[in-house]
């Protein structure tokens, strides 16, 4: 399941998660976004309990994507106790970011 993430939430649900945190930036108009989504979808189930999956839209918050220097969508961020450990730009395949997922692990 992929949790939606705000501005607001950022800090309790991704900075002070437990498990380590793969959050996807995303836009409703952006088509890689969409291709991305049914994978992280998919992964999320296949690590449940051990990494939590995220998504903020960065149409709607601009303050954490800000803090990020998100200039390009998808833009996935990987973060282990609130530190960011990897990120990954654009419309991956589905085993390059299995393998960045199981990295976190």
């Amino acid at each position: 399941m992929l949790i939606d993430v705000t501005d607001v939430t950022f800090d309790s649900e991704v900075i002070k998660s437990d498990l380590p945190v793969l959050i996807d930036m995303w836009a409703l108009w952006c088509g890689p976004c969409r291709m991305v989504e049914p994978i992280l979808t998919k992964l999320s189930e296949k690590y449940d309990g051990k990494v939590k999956f995220c998504r903020m839209n960065v149409d709607e918050n601009k303050t954490v994507p800000a803090k990020y220097h998100v200039m390009s969508i998808p833009n996935m961020i990987f973060l282990k106790n609130g530190e960011v450990v990897d990120t990954a730009i654009g419309a991956l395949p589905e085993s390059a970011l299995q393998s960045k997922v199981e990295s976190l692990l």
